[in-house]
């Protein structure tokens, strides 16, 4: 931030990353899809400087695919790998609930309640986008609870290579769903955790991490 108060604007690198993320979780970009510098470089009107810093942190966020001589592509698991994956994400979960309660006082639910409210925006905007990372601050912000660093550090490059798939669930969902079921699944949720009952939270947690929709 400037001194005076005012933000600074997003760089190319962040501007770059944040299109070429919003391509990749609205489904314009497909997974396996090669990434062309060249091409890229062009449509967004930047240099290969800040578009392959982009790419490198979208790397991270396990959205996009270095291979070796073959250059950059959209990230793609097999379904082995995805399943894995959301079953991890399950054991962290249900690990994180059982050491956050029950707690002497009510739980600090800020987090939780804030990413709710975001996708609840989101969906009344129909911002795809928003409410995909909403909902992977909703996940973060539930395993946040335990108050386990270590956990957290684990737990997030989980959700983060599960973001593409969550984004392509949504998408399902709201096909075949009213657009606001998404978010009174996460809200039953936060209830059942704001109980303070353990085991009221880890039935609503089995209930909430059915996967109907991966596909």
């Amino acid at each position: 931030m400037e001194p005076d108060g005012v933000l600074e604007p997003p760089s190319l690198v962040e501007l770059s990353m944040r299109r070429i993320r919003h391509e990749i979780l609205s489904g314009a970009l497909a997974p396996g899809e090669r990434l062309i510098e060249e091409q890229l470089t062009q449509r967004f009107g930047t240099s290969r400087a800040p578009l392959r810093e982009a790419l490198r942190s979208l790397g991270q966020q396990g959205l996009v695919e270095h291979l070796p001589r073959r250059g950059v592509r959209v990230a793609e698991l097999s379904r082995e790998d995805v399943d894995e994956l959301f079953g991890l994400r399950d054991v962290l979960e249900h690990y994180a609930v059982k050491m956050a309660l029950p707690v002497s006082g009510p739980p600090d639910l800020t987090g939780l309640a804030k990413a709710l409210d975001g996708m609840a925006a989101a969906v009344q905007t129909d911002d795809a986008l928003s409410e995909n990372e909403a909902h992977r601050r909703f996940h973060v912000a539930l395993v946040a609870l335990a108050g386990h660093r270590q956990l957290l550090l684990v737990y997030e490059p989980v959700i983060l290579k599960l973001q593409l798939y969550m984004a392509a669930n949504l998408r399902r969902e709201a096909e075949q769903r009213a657009p606001a079921e998404g978010v009174e699944r996460h809200r039953r949720l936060f209830e059942a955790i704001a109980s303070g009952d353990p085991v009221t939270a880890i039935e609503a947690l089995n209930r909430h991490g059915a996967r109907t929709y991966i596909g």
